[in-house]
């Protein structure tokens, strides 16, 4: 039987995994995801978190030798709940940029893919260019990099925001919206998917290191050592096959980037 997405919610706030034979220092990391950004993290419907983000943090306190516990948090609440102490790490695709610098530490990046375009296959849009979105509306996430990246190189066009992808996906589906930014793996899973069958990749856009920053890292309060940990841990599975293990469970290519 399928259970509520509140009931769902409840249930992967609760799921925790021991990793290793022994903690990290003697700690405890509660780590905080979205649950609805897949391939990356995905609240299914019994309750369980699956996606790259997950799996990836499971491969990290594996190698931390530390207990890890997942809760889930709305992404625009993301940050205030880690500053809020409601969890001691972010792993949910946040990409590194200046502007959250400001607000809290990162360990370096654990992947790195730029934005895209998505549009109805039958759309009259020709490219990725603001020129040609010029009098469109374009869905996306709010409080993302890519509603900032709109904002700031597509600012021909309309753009609405949505609390999650989900939702721009069923707009863009129902013709509400004309095309749609998110990142190119987001986007072309979609696209491939019998869900996304109405629609394509119109093209990738260039990365703005100031808006897109230097890929997904970790997110982490001002000052924790965490970060560092992290970045470690990263860097040993990248070493030991085990990052790589995870990546073609997902991905055609390395995630990681330049």
């Amino acid at each position: 039987m399928k259970i509520s997405r509140k009931l769902a919610f409840a249930a992967a706030t609760a799921l925790s995994l021991v990793a290793g034979s022994a903690l990290a220092d003697g700690e405890k990391i509660i780590i905080g995801t979205e649950g609805a950004y897949p391939p990356f993290n995905n609240l299914e419907a019994d309750g369980t978190l699956t996606g790259f983000d997950v799996d990836i943090a499971k491969a990290l306190c594996e190698e931390m030798k530390a207990e890890c516990e997942f809760v889930t948090n709305d992404w625009d609440g993301m940050i205030p709940a880690l500053q809020a102490k409601k969890f001691d790490a972010i792993i949910a695709s946040m990409s590194i940029t200046p502007e959250r610098l400001e607000q809290i530490d990162f360990s370096k990046k654990y992947y790195n893919t730029p934005p895209a375009i998505a549009v109805p296959k039958d759309s009259d849009i020709a490219e990725a260019t603001d020129a040609a979105l010029a009098g469109k509306v374009i869905g996306a996430q709010g409080s993302t990099t890519h509603s900032n990246y709109a904002e700031a190189h597509l600012g021909s066009a309309e753009l609405k925001m949505y609390p999650t992808a989900d939702e721009y996906k069923l707009d863009l589906e129902n013709g509400r919206v004309d095309a749609v930014i998110d990142d190119v793996v987001v986007l072309s899973e979609w696209v491939n998917s019998d869900a996304g069958a109405c629609c394509k990749i119109l093209g990738t856009l260039p990365i703005d290191p100031e808006i897109n920053g230097a890929g997904a890292g970790i997110g982490v309060r001002k000052g924790d050592p965490l970060a560092a940990k992290f970045t470690d841990a990263i860097a040993a599975i990248r070493a030991n096959g085990k990052y790589k293990e995870i990546n073609d469970k997902y991905f055609d290519f390395d995630v990681y980037g330049e």
